[in-house]
């Protein structure tokens, strides 16, 4: 397997050096949108240690990416009256990754919605600013009794 690069996007957007629509950031974990989103909301969530994928992360580091996926999950559904949610995560080319440093698509669905195929729309920044206002204003209201199993 390759190494981390420490030069892809989701680390420069973690420096500062890329901007990014911010929804959610703690020491271990920033959640963000993504900028062609295959639904409205859609989210990305990724660990703040380096981490090229699923395979090579930390296990704890894992274990919180997933909780804080989870309460972004429980916003959207909030945000953005879903039905329900996806949630994806691909690993090295042949599983689909194209970017390098682990993170998870939280996506939200609402019945008989197809989601837009992967890279076919790029979201103006209008468009991304309200969507990150909408899940920051739910997840104040999403209860956090399960955090501290993540410490």
């Amino acid at each position: 397997m390759t190494a981390y690069d420490p030069n892809n996007i989701f680390a420069k957007i973690l420096r500062g050096e890329l901007p990014a629509h911010r929804v959610y950031e703690d020491e271990r974990a920033l959640a963000f949108l993504d900028i062609m989103p295959r639904a409205p909301g859609h989210t990305l969530v990724i660990p703040k240690n380096p981490a090229r994928n699923l395979l090579d992360i930390d296990q704890g580091d894992l274990g919180y990416v997933a909780g804080i996926a989870q309460r972004i999950a429980r916003a959207q559904m909030a945000a953005f009256a879903a039905d329900g949610i996806t949630v994806q995560q691909f690993n090295e080319s042949a599983g689909g990754q194209v970017v390098f440093h682990l993170h998870v698509h939280v996506i939200p669905r609402h019945e008989g919605v197809a989601l837009r195929p992967p890279a076919t729309y790029k979201a103006s920044q209008d468009e991304l600013a309200a969507s990150a206002e909408k899940i920051r204003a739910a997840l104040e209201h999403v209860p956090q009794k399960w955090e501290p199993l993540l410490r």
